[in-house]
């Protein structure tokens, strides 16, 4: 970046640490915080919607989709994250491969020979003649998805025990005004649960901040990748050898995780205590009785 880091070799001391810093794998180092704080802003919403209908189909009055929802929930939960983590991927990853087979290719061969799961060129994903970008990008989506299905399941528990606080007499006093069951659950039930589910989503949520260096283990060049790749011993086959410095980088990936999480706090407190305002809930009645 700088003009006197043409040749590493000839510096010492602050100018050659300031052009380590800002060689281009710690410009890449630097870009994949922003990956995580991408993954966090774009699962976020989806878990939530995801658990969001899997509560709603748990509380159908429809058997078949009541089961679903109740299936989708347990089976989740009670599988360890890490196998969906990688089941997920690699799942609609040969998903998608086998559905582009069918539709592009002419050999006439099935997918699974042997162990191997084999597929023509053309069905690829993403094609062998694809850009970087594209391979990461794909990547990343896989990712995406394999953390909204898990957090998702949480979410759909925790949302699901919110609607059922809401208090019964709510709900009757709302039908019993000609509500239907839609307008019930669109005007009393889903504005009151929020109140209720509030805690148990921002744990969900710390919990998420702390499963994204699982990226890791899907292939996204996270920053737990790069801080293992930076920090290993380089010795002097590379620009800037130095020692094993990855006590340092992962101490800089645990303040960036704590600011996380401080800011989190901060920001759910908040939250909790707008939602509160006016509500039958602890936290309701201890603003209510501190403003009395």
């Amino acid at each position: 970046m700088f003009a006197y880091c043409a040749d590493p070799s000839t510096l010492e001391g602050l100018p050659w640490l300031m052009c380590y810093l800002t060689s281009g794998t710690h410009l890449l180092f630097y870009s994949s915080f922003g990956t995580v704080l991408l993954l966090l802003a774009i699962t976020a919403p989806i878990a939530l919607l995801f658990g969001f209908a899997g509560a709603i189909a748990s509380r159908s009055g429809f058997a078949p989709l009541r089961w679903l929802g109740k299936l989708y929930t347990s089976m989740v939960r009670g599988v360890p994250d890490i196998i969906f983590f990688l089941f997920v991927p690699i799942a609609l990853d040969q998903g998608l491969e086998w559905l582009r087979h069918q539709i592009k290719c002419d050999s006439g061969q099935p997918v699974w020979q042997g162990n191997d799961f084999v597929v023509c060129a053309a069905a690829k994903l993403p094609l062998s003649t694809s850009p970087q970008w594209v391979h990461q990008s794909y990547g990343f989506a896989t990712a995406v998805v394999a953390f909204a299905v898990v957090f998702g399941a949480f979410a759909a528990n925790v949302l699901y025990g919110a609607m059922q606080a809401v208090p019964r007499a709510q709900l009757e006093t709302a039908e019993a005004y000609g509500m239907s069951q839609r307008q019930v659950t669109r005007r009393v039930l889903i504005p009151q649960m929020w109140a209720y589910a509030i805690p148990g989503l921002s744990n969900l949520w710390m919990i998420l901040i702390k499963a994204t260096p699982l990226l890791f283990l899907l292939g996204v060049e996270d920053i737990v990748y790069w801080a293992r790749e930076l920090g290993g011993t380089k010795t002097n086959a590379f620009t800037y050898p130095h020692p094993d410095w990855r006590l340092y980088y992962f101490l800089a990936i645990l303040v960036f995780y704590l600011l996380m999480t401080w800011g989190s706090e901060r920001i759910i407190g908040r939250l909790t205590r707008r939602l509160s305002q006016g509500q039958a809930t602890l936290a309701g009645e201890t603003m209510r009785k501190a403003n009395g």
